[in-house]
Parts: C-alpha cells; structure tokens; sequence
C-alpha cells in the first residue's frame, strides 16, 4: 500500500509539473523585448520563423552579430538567407552559421565555442516557445558566466495555448516537459556532486627561480 501511495504522489507530482510547464510555456509569448546584448543565437527546428525573429531583431541592433545554430550541413549560406529574409549588408557581415549541432546539447556546444572566440558575455536567446526552458538549462550549462535573454517565438509546430485539445500538440509538450525534467536532474546532481566532492589538493610547485624557462629577459 505504502508503495501504491507513493507511485500516486509521484505521478500527482508529475502532472502538476506538466501543467505547469504548459502554462509557463503559453504565457512566455508575446516575448517582451530584450535587452541590448553582445549577441544573438538562433536555435534551428521544424520551422523558420526562429530564425527570422533573430535577424529581425540583429536588424534592429539588439546584438552585434548573430549565430544561426544547427543549420543543415547541406543548405548553402544563400539558401538560409532567403528563409531568413535577410538584409544583404546586415546578413553579409554579421551572421554566422553553425553546421555542426545535431541536437539541443549540440546547440549549446556549437553557441559556447562561437561566444568564447568572439568574447562575449551576454546573447540574446531565440528558439521555440515550447523549447526556450530546455534551450536556457543547456545554455547554462555550457556557458555559465554568460548572461542570457530568453526569446521564445510562437510556431506553427505547437499551440501551446491549447495543448491538450491536439494529440500531436499533448505529445509535443510532454515529451518536452520529460526532456526538461532529465536535464534539470542532471544539472542538479552535477551541482551537488560538486559541493560534495572532496576538494583536489593543490600539487606542490617547485621552487622559483630568478628566471621563467623560455622567456626572454
């Protein structure tokens, strides 16, 4: 009985957790404008209008320069430009794309490599409305000193708003609330595990001497 019960209050807990999830997600758009960032990513999907909120906001100077992550290693530059809509001059000197993320993990990968070469510390996030909380954890995770502004933009490939009423739409967002609830818990036993650990003593340096080895005086 006492294991029933607590298969119950678990399955309670998960329900609740995916209604809230649903409803943080529907009431994330209309996004509310960002803050002026060092730059912006996109985080490619089923549909293009991620990426043509992205440009439209580099367009209007939210960010220096824009990565367009996970791009199909197939498309050519001119391609995505033409889903994009994008500028000529805007698109020729400020945009980037990245080929090689396959996943949203691969898109946090790809982003922390591109924001570490060019030095910045803050980027403006834009994906899906149902994936930005996925997209942030990950991003997080990569790249912690780094300040981040989600943008979620509504598609056509979720209504989020009225989820339940569509069996494709339920699916979506439940098998995206179980890939947020597997993230979190890895980034949450990755915190503790680190507060726990036993702290590596530091290895005894040897003595100094007058001059550094290779350096000219």
């Amino acid at each position: 009985m006492k294991f029933l019960a607590v298969m119950m209050l678990l399955v309670l807990f998960w329900v609740f957790g995916l209604v809230a999830f649903a409803s943080r997600v529907a009431s994330s758009t209309p996004a509310f404008e960002p803050p002026n960032a060092d730059a912006l990513v996109a985080l490619t999907g089923a549909s293009s209008i991620r990426i043509e909120a992205a440009v439209q906001l580099l367009e209007e100077g939210k960010g220096r320069r824009l990565l367009i992550s996970g791009v199909n290693p197939q498309a050519r530059r001119s391609e995505v430009k033409y889903v994009a809509r994008g500028v000529g001059r805007i698109w020729d000197c400020c945009v980037d794309l990245g080929f090689r993320a396959e996943t949203t993990r691969g898109n946090a990968v790809e982003t922390a490599r591109w924001v570490a070469f060019h030095h910045y510390h803050s980027l403006i996030v834009v994906t899906a409305d149902y994936h930005i909380p996925r997209a942030i954890l990950e991003l997080q995770s990569t790249m912690p000193g780094v300040e981040l502004y989600p943008y979620p933009v509504v598609t056509d490939t979720v209504n989020a708003r009225h989820w339940w009423s569509h069996w494709g739409d339920t699916r979506r967002i439940t098998v995206e609330y179980c890939k947020y609830l597997a993230i979190l818990t890895r980034e949450l036993a990755r915190s503790a595990w680190n507060h726990v650990r036993p702290a590596k003593t530091p290895a005894h340096s040897a003595p100094a001497t007058s001059a550094t080895p290779g350096v000219a005086s």
